[in-house]
């Protein structure tokens, strides 16, 4: 496999292409986002279980349907079964060793996290200690002690799951599309990571602004002019984070694979 080197400023491309294909076809990249993120729901909450050791195994499989859509789009093709299962058909055992290694590489990261937390979870708490205003709720702010500390964990986990996040990126098709060995896939989407580090580097912060840093300003905003709208102006922020940020920002990372990977007609920045 042959990964291109591409400008900085082609990540900030990934985002804008990624919308563009969004509003060709909004219905169907919105459907498939919703029930990918509806099955991780349910694996993770309703089956707290056994869910976080399936949703490892399964994440190759439901990256690429949601993923066949956005080719479907860009290709102009008309929906159908056998598209939307295009790189899984005939190929579910090496998919299931991709979430195996999957699965591997996050039970790793929990023992290195609890590792360097002297055995502690500082994510345990979150829900507790940062919490959001709900519809008729005032909501009960986190002191800036705990806010401060739970960012810093997040950033530490971030940091440690980085390695794994690049190995990742594009495994799901490579495998599934180029027929690429789980490992090998985890190689060459290391190598393209690595080869487009600026470009990763833009589209991250980029997304980090669409779908963090810009809603919280709002909600800052409308806090300071009007607090009693403050619930309905959360509502509708997830409301858009669900239902055009997560598409688009799924469409995105089709666009980057296709773009390092298998390059097409358009080639502007």
């Amino acid at each position: 496999m042959q990964a291109r080197r591409l400008p900085a400023a082609r990540g900030t491309f990934w985002l804008f292409e990624g919308f563009r294909l969004f509003r060709r076809n909004p219905s169907l990249i919105t459907a498939l986002t919703l029930a990918y993120l509806l099955v991780v729901q349910i694996l993770v909450i309703l089956l707290p279980g056994i869910g976080p050791i399936v949703l490892p195994l399964v994440l190759p499989v439901l990256t690429l349907i949601v993923a066949n859509g956005c080719r479907l789009v860009d290709e102009q093709q008309v929906p159908s079964k056998a598209l939307l299962l295009r790189g899984i058909t005939g190929n579910g055992r090496a998919l299931l060793r991709l979430g195996g290694l999957q699965l591997i590489g996050a039970l790793l990261l929990v023992l290195l996290n609890l590792v360097l937390n002297d055995g502690n979870d500082p994510l345990a708490n979150l829900d507790s200690t940062m919490t959001t205003p709900n519809m008729g709720e005032a909501g009960t702010p986190a002191t800036p002690e705990a806010e401060a500390q739970m960012l810093g964990a997040l950033f530490q986990l971030l940091l440690l799951a980085a390695p794994m996040i690049v190995a990742f990126w594009f495994a799901p098709f490579l495998v599934g599309w180029d027929r690429v060995s789980p490992f090998k896939s985890l190689f060459f989407s290391w190598i393209a990571s690595w080869r487009n580090l600026a470009a990763m580097g833009m589209f991250s912060l980029a997304a980090l602004v669409l779908a963090g840093v810009l809603p919280g300003f709002i909600l800052i905003a409308v806090s300071q002019v009007a607090g009693l709208a403050l619930n309905v102006a959360f509502v509708a922020l997830r409301m858009v984070l669900i239902f055009l940020v997560a598409p688009v920002l799924t469409a995105s990372i089709y666009v980057s694979y296709r773009d390092i990977f298998h390059p097409g007609v358009d080639e502007s920045v």
